[in-house]
């Protein structure tokens, strides 16, 4: 699987973690925004979805006919490609596909028979909010206190787990898939 991101907006701005972080001025800003940008990326692997809705593209192999994209929750398709051995790619009418979507948003491909692709490139857009303010407090909160964690842990020689206060933040919002079929 390859995928290349559009990167999203943040649910929290600097100026928030800043207020936090209980920081006056913005001395300290080229710290705190990395730590804020990977606290995020923290809580939407934990989550297992994105945050805010951004496109992606991903190659994905098509088994059985059906191509599961990895992102969720899935918004729209904007683009199906087939991939051929030779790494040529055909863009694949909107009649050829046809996007299923799970109740947790997790999205899957049905390619037409007749196209026998092994592999496909999707192009498409998910997210849970359409804006960082649209995401749950308790998300939003808990990507805070997980800047505080890194921010405090940064010149630790070890740095400690997380405090279980961030995991129950963001546990309701868990989409957890078992086994792995594809």
């Amino acid at each position: 699987m390859t995928m290349s991101l559009v990167p999203g907006a943040s649910p929290v701005s600097l100026n928030e973690a800043r207020g936090w972080l209980r920081m006056g001025g913005a001395s300290d800003d080229a710290v705190v925004e990395p730590l804020l940008r990977a606290a995020t990326g923290i809580c939407e692997a934990f989550v297992g979805q994105w945050l805010v809705r951004r496109s992606g593209s991903e190659l994905v192999p098509v088994m059985q006919g059906a191509a599961r994209l990895s992102v969720r929750p899935v918004v729209a398709v904007d683009e199906v490609r087939m991939v051929a051995a030779d790494g040529s790619e055909t863009v694949l009418a909107v009649g050829d596909y046809r996007l299923s979507l799970a109740p947790d948003g997790a999205g899957r491909l049905m390619i037409a028979p007749q196209h026998g692709a092994a592999r496909v490139r999707a192009t498409y857009r998910a997210g849970m909010a359409e804006t960082g303010a649209d995401v749950p407090e308790a998300i939003r909160h808990g990507i805070v206190r997980m800047t505080q964690h890194l921010y405090e842990a940064r010149d630790a020689k070890e740095v400690p787990p997380p405090p279980a206060a961030i995991a129950a933040l963001w546990q309701p919002w868990r989409a957890l898939r078992l086994g792995s079929r594809r």
